[in-house]
Order: structure tokens, then C-alpha cells, then sequence
């Protein structure tokens, strides 16, 4: 197996592609994990709001209307507003300040370009980590279907919660909480703190990572909504510790 990692958007990258080694001088995968390099760094300079010369930096500071934005910016901006119309308004691109703040997409943006070019590259068996956040391709090895991945404790990142299997039909995992990057979602002014950490399964990493956030932001009211509309995998911890699993994630626990 072929691992890579690197450090972007502030958090640490980590792929495994189990088709190669790359001490095997495989140039393919060379390029691709070269590509996925490029394509993240690009991002980040386009959608950081660290990054002073970026683009969403000018129009936080009001140098640059929305309306002349690059296509992109606007395209992913549409796209954050339709989540937060689907989880209503639990997930936003708006920080309190009214700060346009796309971080909340970025990250499994970015996921789901390296799955698609290590794709385009030929490459079926592959993992794509990036700040705990993942989505997976075919099979971990020979000898274990699809991959198993683990959700730490978290006020413990040494204890493992549980070891969960994703499948093809459910390839991609977030976790949103403190575990990773510490407090970094707004709450709704109206709701308590239900949840220190919500894990999301699903079809593709985007909706795993905005419903992750939503939950956290929304509290029980939002995790009862998007367990009643959405096809996904749900495990969260309240504040005392206590965990709640739905049907679907018990499903996926690796056994």
C-alpha cells in the first residue's frame, strides 16, 4: 500500500493507495498524489480566510463584490446556501459578523477532487484523510472488504469509540466536534449545547461533513431532522459522554 501525507488548510492529509507502493517507482501514482498536492494548495489560496492575498480574504475585507467573484467562488457559495436551506439553517456560509466563510465545504471539496483524480489516474482502492475527515474507494486489501476506520473519544484521542466499516454504498465519514481543530462551529443563539461530537456516514463526503456540522450547530432538533430525511449513518456524544447511534450506523460497526 501507497501512503502519502502532507500538510494543508491548516490540517494534515493522509492518502493510502492499496493498488501501489510506491517504492515500486509507480510514476503514476507519483503524478496523481503530485496533482492532489497542487489541487488543495490551490484551494486553499482561492477560499482561506489565513491567507490575506486570497480571494474570499478580498471579499471579507468588501475589495471584491460577491457578484464579481470568480465563478467558482459564487458556484460554492450557492452551494452552501442550498445546505443550509436543507438543514434549516443549522449549517451556514455566514459567519456572526456576516463574514462569507466557506470552510464548512472546503475541506470535502477538496476530499472529493483527490478521490476524482486518483479515479481519473486508475486507481479503484484508496483512502482520502483529511483532518480525520474521509472518504474511501473499493477495498482496503485482499483480505478486508472495504475500510475500516475508527472515531476517537473526544476528550481522549487515544481511545477509540468505535471501528466502522465503509462500503460502497456508504464510503465517506466526517466527524465534526473539538477532537480535530478544537471550537470551531457556530451555534444556532437558540440552542443549548446537545452534542460534543456528531460522526456522519454517507454516499459522499460533502453531505457527510455538512450534516456533521449541522448537527453540532443544530442540536437534537437538527439530528432528528436529518436522521428522518437523509439516508446517512449518525453516531453523536452529548456532554456526559452518553452516545446515540441510529440503525444504520450500528450497521456499519465493524465486527
Amino acid at each position: 500500500m501507497a501512503v502519502h501525507s502532507f500538510e494543508t488548510m491548516g490540517t494534515m492529509v493522509s492518502i493510502r493507495i492499496a493498488d501501489t507502493e510506491l517504492g515500486e517507482h509507480d510514476d503514476s501514482a507519483i503524478a496523481v498524489l503530485n496533482e492532489i498536492e497542487h489541487e488543495c494548495a490551490r484551494l486553499n489560496s482561492v477560499f482561506s480566510l489565513y491567507l490575506e492575498n486570497s480571494e474570499i480574504s478580498a471579499i471579507a475585507r468588501g475589495e471584491l463584490d460577491l457578484a464579481d467573484s470568480s465563478d467558482e467562488m459564487r458556484s460554492e457559495y450557492a452551494r452552501a446556501l442550498d445546505w443550509r436551506e436543507k438543514t434549516d439553517g443549522a449549517f451556514t456560509p455566514h459567519r456572526p459578523d456576516g463574514v462569507i466563510d466557506l470552510s464548512g465545504t472546503i475541506k470535502a471539496v477538496a476530499i472529493d477532487a483527490a478521490a476524482a483524480l486518483l479515479r481519473d489516474a486508475g486507481f479503484e482502492n484508496f483512502s482520502v484523510n483529511v483532518g480525520g475527515d474521509l472518504t474511501t474507494s473499493g477495498d482496503q486489501s485482499e483480505d478486508e472488504s472495504g475500510w475500516i476506520t475508527g472515531i476517537v473519544e473526544p476528550e481522549d484521542r487515544g481511545t477509540i469509540l468505535a471501528a466502522i466499516r465503509l462500503t460502497p454504498e456508504f464510503p465517506a465519514m466526517a466527524t465534526s466536534g473539538s477532537a480535530e481543530r478544537g471550537e470551531h462551529i457556530w451555534l444556532r443563539p437558540e440552542t443549548t449545547k446537545d452534542f460534543v461530537q456528531a460522526t456522519v456516514i454517507a454516499e459522499d463526503i460533502i453531505k457527510a461533513d455538512v450534516l456533521a456540522t449541522a448537527i453540532i450547530a443544530g442540536g437534537q432538533a437538527t439530528l432528528d431532522q436529518i436522521t428522518q430525511n437523509f439516508a446517512v449513518a449518525v453516531m453523536t456524544v452529548a456532554p456526559d459522554g452518553a452516545l446515540q447511534a441510529n440503525a444504520k450506523f450500528q450497521e456499519l460497526v465493524a465486527r
